[in-house]
């Protein structure tokens, strides 16, 4: 028998004082600061709840529970663990000696309904012009990197982008801890694996990366780029492997361009910084930069397309930009618009000849060039 989130019973019960939290859907955060703070979020804002555990041996059977249920350990040995709810949620723990004050454990919520980009534009998130050129792109099988700091909601977006790709392809996706929702048929889901108590069998997202090129992958998607995968993931979009999708850390789409180079260094092969940032060029077509804004809303701001090299440097465009209008003195809820920079994306031209169409307002503003042509040349033929 399964309780309504599809977890046993048994389970959210072992959950103790969380276990309201966890069916909450309203949440999108818990934070449990040792036994006595119980921290949650809720519509982007921070609230502290009248949750308590009775000690710290119980939020610590709380965390072995949760840590156990999916293969991972958890002692002063190891006292830092990443893992998931058998729903899905990520899960952060940290406990003594490394956090001072008692157990830390971080729960991100986990959406049993997966947002559809509907619902992004319905947030705010993005506009629908924004999420139809994401989605030709997608089709066009632009790489992809989906870019923002901790909690803007990249793994969502990636999600949502995900979902653009055709359902007759063979997608391989690769994950710290499970959390894509794709709903393709053909999906290869893998997970990478920490280190087992003799510090044995850890498999990195690198070693799954290289592994996923021998899966005859049509896509390649992987939920986050922080480490030495980064320059397989480039050589993979670099050799064929084009419609691939990541995200990154980081806080604008120039940063973004930084952190690849140095997560590319992270590989430990050396590799001048031009050859590297050729891979980076070469392989990347666009960034799409989220930014949690002062209201708790998290916005695309952002969608820049990478456009090749001059000299040492990485050059960019900017295709779409939120413009902030300020605030709304009442509710405190930024106001802005998304808007094309009016600047000619070079992967127009693919969506044109891949026959992908355009939203209305994007098809007006960049016009197919043959088209042009073609009506310039019968105006000037002469008449018969």
């Amino acid at each position: 028998m399964t309780v309504g989130n599809g977890m046993d019973p048994r389970y959210v019960e072992a959950l103790g004082p969380l276990r309201p939290l966890v069916e909450d859907d309203s949440l999108t955060e818990i934070m449990v600061n040792g036994p006595e703070m119980v921290y949650v979020e809720r519509k982007g804002k921070i609230l502290l709840t009248d949750i308590r555990f009775d000690d710290e041996s119980h939020l610590m059977r709380v965390i072995e529970t949760i840590v156990s249920s999916v293969g991972r350990r958890i002692d002063q040995r190891s006292p830092l663990c990443d893992a998931r709810l058998l729903d899905g949620s990520r899960v952060n723990a940290a406990i003594p000696p490394i956090a001072l004050d008692g157990p830390i454990l971080t729960i991100r919520k986990f959406s049993k309904d997966p947002y559809q980009v509907n619902d992004l534009i319905g947030f705010g998130t993005l506009s629908t012009e924004a999420a139809s050129f994401i989605q030709a792109c997608v089709l066009a099988r632009a790489n992809i990197v989906v870019s923002g700091g901790t909690g803007t909601g990249k793994t969502t977006l990636l999600n949502v982008c995900s979902g653009f790709i055709p359902i007759d392809e063979r997608i391989v996706t690769i994950e710290d801890a499970a959390e894509l929702q794709l709903h393709q048929e053909h999906v290869c889901r893998m997970e990478a694996r920490p280190p087992d108590v003799n510090g044995e069998g850890r498999i990195p997202i690198r070693d799954l990366v290289i592994n996923s090129l021998r899966m005859r992958p049509d896509r390649i998607v992987v939920g986050e780029c922080r480490g030495g995968e980064a320059l397989d993931m480039l050589q993979a979009m670099n050799t064929g492997h084009d419609g691939s999708l990541t995200t990154v850390h980081a806080n604008s789409p120039r940063e973004t361009l930084s952190r690849l180079e140095t997560l590319v260094l992270m590989a430990g092969m050396d590799l001048p910084l031009k050859a590297i940032r050729q891979q980076i060029a070469g392989a990347i077509n666009l960034i799409i930069q989220l930014n949690r804004l002062k209201d708790g809303s998290r916005k695309v701001v952002s969608i820049c397309e990478v456009i090749g090299m001059e000299g040492e440097m990485i050059t960019m465009q900017e295709v779409f930009k939120f413009e902030s209008k300020g605030a709304d003195p009442q509710t405190g809820k930024i106001i802005g618009e998304f808007n094309p920079t009016g600047i000619r994306p070079r992967i127009i031209d693919r969506l044109f000849d891949m026959g992908i169409p355009l939203p209305t307002r994007l098809a007006q503003l960049f016009p197919d060039r043959r088209a042009l042509v073609a009506a310039m040349s019968e105006t000037r033929a002469p008449a018969a």
